[in-house]
């Protein structure tokens, strides 16, 4: 799945060592949608190459590829947003404006209309 939105919240890392005694660190992010009614949605990236890799920073415009996960608890469901893939949105600049191009460069005003000869209705047959 996929979604857009602006970072309003970058949440503390957490992190802590499994029971196989592997290191572990996650981030979590609050994204809010650009709908006419606007959702918060709080999704995590999983490990410390891929958070700083991500580097998000409050007020980023992203793209966020996520999974959704559930899992059951002592009876109590839990869901987890996990981001796999964050993109930066490219901007949409004039590259014509950052060459120094001018408008007439990117589109030539139209040719001049021909000249057929003289104006005297008289005397323009070709026959």
């Amino acid at each position: 799945m996929e979604i857009t939105g602006k970072i309003i919240a970058v949440l503390p890392e957490q992190g802590g060592i499994s029971k196989a005694g592997n290191e572990w660190k996650k981030q979590e992010y609050v994204l809010e949608t650009h709908d006419q009614y606007p959702k918060k949605i709080c999704f995590q990236i999983f490990g410390a190459d891929r958070i700083a890799q991500a580097a998000i920073q409050p007020g980023e415009e992203l793209t966020v590829s996520f999974d959704i996960d559930s899992r059951e608890w002592q009876g109590r469901w839990f869901t987890s947003i996990n981001a796999w893939k964050v993109e930066r949105p490219v901007v949409a600049a004039a590259p014509a404006a950052s060459a120094g191009i001018t408008p007439e460069q990117v589109m030539p005003s139209a040719p001049a209309a021909p000249d057929f000869g003289p104006a005297n209705p008289i005397d323009d047959l070709p026959f």
